[in-house]
């Protein structure tokens, strides 16, 4: 009976991390995808980025979350075309509107360790979900707000109203609706 539990053991270990490379990878198309549905407003497009990646922070473990996110910026800056308009490579990210990049990491980083303490402490509702999500949002924001200012050269209140300002309310109802499709998904698929 030891050993047959034995034999056991591997393959779902091996399942476990085929699912989370599977469940990753499929995040990273998510998000790619998600990021070349764009509105060109201006130098910084509306597109449906921050609800996949509001969708992956809450779906996934934190290491795929992070891992996921790496792997979309790493594809990019070698230039896969992942980003938004169907842009790749370093240029990007070190663009105008590369900190919206780079912030997504930070942000997701962040937004899994918040999510991690309420699941802890046996919380887990919508309420948490969308801080998470404003959480990520927020620092992305930060990033991109920066990091425009600086490439495009132009002061903290004019990058604002054109990297932050537009954005808020769309987004905020971006991330209500990936906070309701994550829990719908998690109480449909069984648990990892």
């Amino acid at each position: 009976m030891e050993k047959a539990s034995t034999r056991i053991k591997p393959l779902a270990a091996t399942d476990s991390r085929s699912r989370s490379v599977a469940f990753t990878a499929f995040s990273i198309a998510i998000i790619t995808v998600s990021a070349w549905i764009t509105v060109p407003i201006g130098p910084v497009p509306f597109t449906l980025q921050m609800f996949a990646v509001t969708f992956a922070i809450l779906v996934l473990a934190p290491k795929q979350a992070i891992g996921a996110i790496a792997g979309y910026l790493a594809l990019g800056a070698i230039g896969v075309p992942v980003f938004s308009g169907m842009r790749g490579g370093i240029g990007v990210l070190m663009g105008p509107t590369g900190g919206f990049l780079w912030g997504y990491l930070i942000g997701v980083s962040l937004a899994v360790a918040v999510l991690a303490l309420f699941r802890r402490r046996g919380i887990d509702n919508f309420a948490v979900g969308m801080l998470c999500g404003i959480v990520f949002t927020a620092v992305a924001y930060v990033c991109g707000w920066f990091q425009y200012m600086f490439v495009a050269g132009v002061g903290p209140f004019e990058s604002f109203l054109v990297c932050v300002a537009p954005f808020v309310i769309v987004d905020v109802i971006k991330i209500a609706a990936a906070t309701a499709v994550a829990r719908a998904v998690i109480h449909a698929v069984p648990s990892r």
